[in-house]
């Protein structure tokens, strides 16, 4: 199966991410077979996830979670071809990424650890950077396919590497949204406007471009939803996950990750993680 002249794709997942991804690889001049769990009634959308992959020369994965990975994989397996390229995008356990690999090996399929940075405007615009575990060589060929979805790359190493990478980030994100959503509160409980708030951190060295989304967002109580807290609250055990297994204490991912599961559990988890403010900002 040869590549990049074979522009034959598979889209697993369908989300805010893999939807907006499909649709730009189908206007970039794909043939894309996609699938989700849930259906979506998309253009190409199969009825089971074997039938997405048979024929494609690369292979997307943007499903949500562990659990959801480890399922659809285990129905795909058996299906999978030998020179299919296989990119995992979605932010899984160090653990589960190994397996993928391992899997595709067993099928004489090639694979990438693929994880990303970016959410649904990103997406939508063709610009997540993604992070790459694996053969370089692999990664460069694979610049046509990714460039479509995509601003760049970050190579990080072997496989597993981009998936530590990206949590360790989304560790940053999830405690500075947590820091920004107890901020904007003690301030406006304390009679401080918003607006004086949003723009002292513009001024200040704690500015970033997450605070400029977010706290913009807390302030007007909108929590549409970019990346949800759902998935940042799973993504966060995950990183607990990757510091336990090397002996490290965290405590300010702990504190969080604590937080975001119960706020998911009292019905907050399909917004936007931004919701942490949500609590806060309503008792005012």
């Amino acid at each position: 199966m040869s590549f990049p002249t074979e522009k034959r794709a598979a889209v697993i997942g369908l989300g805010i991410i893999g939807s907006r991804a499909c649709a730009r690889l189908v206007d970039a001049g794909w043939q894309v077979s996609c699938w989700n769990r849930t259906p979506k009634h998309l253009a190409g959308e199969t009825d089971t996830p074997e039938a997405a992959i048979r024929g494609a020369a690369v292979i997307s994965i943007y499903l949500k979670d562990v659990p959801a990975v480890r399922q659809t994989i285990g129905r795909i397996e058996a299906f999978l071809e030998p020179g299919q390229i296989v990119l995992n995008h979605a932010t899984l356990d160090l653990e589960t990424t190994h397996w993928l690999e391992e899997i595709c090996l067993a099928r004489g399929c090639r694979f990438l650890d693929t994880p990303f940075t970016g959410s649904k405007l990103a997406s939508a615009n063709g610009q997540l950077l993604y992070y790459i575990g694996g053969d370089i060589g692999l990664a460069k060929e694979l610049e046509p396919y990714l460039s479509v979805t995509g601003r760049g790359q970050l190579h990080c190493g072997e496989v597993g590497a981009a998936t530590v990478v990206k949590l360790a980030t989304n560790l940053i994100s999830a405690c500075t949204v947590q820091a920004l959503a107890e901020s904007l509160a003690i301030a406006t409980r304390h009679g401080v406007s918003a607006d004086c708030l949003i723009q002292a951190v513009s001024e200040n060295a704690c500015t970033s471009v997450l605070s400029g989304m977010k706290l913009p967002m807390m302030a007007a109580g909108n929590y549409e939803t970019h990346f949800s807290l759902s998935n940042m609250g799973k993504d966060s055990r995950y990183m607990l996950a990757l510091a336990e297994s090397v002996g490290l204490e965290t405590p300010a991912i702990a504190a969080v990750s604590k937080r975001m599961t119960e706020l998911s559990e009292e019905g907050l988890g399909d917004l936007d993680f931004s919701a942490v403010a949500k609590p806060y900002l309503e008792k005012a």
